[in-house]
């Protein structure tokens, strides 16, 4: 059973003034002592200056309880101080995730943002930070969020993950409230399967929107997509029930079909023609799908685990199928059991 949450505050540092993160320290400090550090001396001292971070957050007005910092020092003293019951929240990309974990203060307490797989080593966050930051308390913050909804202080419900309890107590303390409601989970591994997975379906859920498919044919890739996130999961340990949750169907259905979702414009633009060269240029910010898209196959092709959704994807950004002879893949597979 959660205890009842108290008023003692929990200082956050937030690690990585992308859109997330910001949008999180934002929210965070609403109700926290809170400081967001960025990598960049420049970036940071505008975001402190004129209260925007006008390159990932254009327009919205941060507040004015945000601290903002690039000493990297004053970052993790803040979450990090013996005895402050702090929490450490990584905003960074997937690719960062390890070397930040590595300096985290032994004992301290975090949760990453990033969502997929570390490519190379094919690891979730949960088998990096075993790695790189044995002795600290970590879990997955994860869920249906577009971080400019988030940052707006318009409703949104995640997920904090963990084995600890304590630490995700800990996270409903610091974040839940207001226009933000955070739920525990036991299931770290089924929380970032659903995050990394998700990336990859929603590309393939462009990709049928960008050819006019039809209403039927995203239905049947959003549902058939949970039926691949959820193998993968359960090969991994993962519990069933995560995947009828917010990180799994909630966050597959929001980028799948969200307009703000950065992996379902990589496929509208595939669909169009466009060079996948061209189309990470034009975004600008990182789609996690179309770097986790082969890492998630390899592990799943490793697991004995069939994700044809996801090799029709990995085919299509390798530039190996058109988008239509990867649905006319797809179409022609033998009829079988749905369970």
């Amino acid at each position: 059973m959660t205890r009842p949450l108290d008023d003692l505050p929990v200082p956050v540092t937030v690690l990585g003034a992308g859109a997330w993160g910001t949008a999180l320290a934002a929210q965070a400090a609403t109700r926290q002592p809170t400081l967001l550090w960025a990598r960049d001396a420049a970036q940071a001292e505008a975001i402190a200056t004129t209260r925007l971070n006008q390159r990932y957050l254009p327009g919205i007005a941060l507040p004015a309880a945000l601290r903002v910092t690039a000493d990297l020092d004053a970052a993790l003293a803040h979450a990090g101080a013996p005895g402050a019951r702090g929490l450490f929240i990584i905003g960074t990309p997937m690719a960062a995730l390890r070397e930040t974990l590595a300096r985290l203060p032994e004992g301290s307490a975090a949760m990453w943002l990033c969502k997929g797989f570390e490519a190379g080593s094919g690891l979730l966050g949960h088998e990096i930070a075993l790695q790189a930051a044995p002795r600290v308390r970590t879990g997955v913050l994860s869920g249906p969020s577009f971080a400019q909804e988030v940052a707006r202080g318009q409703p949104t419900a995640l997920v904090a993950a963990s084995r600890d309890a304590a630490l995700c107590q800990a996270a409903m303390q610091a974040l839940h409230g207001g226009s933000l409601r955070v739920y525990s989970s036991p299931d770290p591994v089924g929380v970032e399967v659903g995050g990394a997975v998700k990336n990859v379906l929603a590309i393939a859920t462009g990709i049928a929107d960008g050819m006019a498919l039809g209403l039927n044919a995203r239905a049947a890739l959003i549902t058939r997509g949970l039926a691949e996130m959820t193998r993968l999961g359960l090969a991994l340990g993962a519990m069933a029930e995560t995947f009828m949750g917010l990180s799994g169907l909630g966050d597959l259905v929001l980028t799948a079909t969200g307009d703000l979702s950065r992996n379902r414009r990589v496929g509208l633009r595939l669909a169009a023609g466009v060079s996948l060269k061209q189309i990470l240029h034009e975004l600008g910010h990182v789609a996690e799908g179309v770097y986790s898209a082969e890492t998630v196959l390899n592990r799943a092709r490793t697991l004995g685990v069939e994700m044809p959704i996801t090799e029709a994807v990995v085919a299509v950004l390798r530039g190996e199928l058109a988008p239509r002879a990867a649905v006319a893949a797809l179409m022609t597979r033998e009829a079988r059991a749905e369970h």
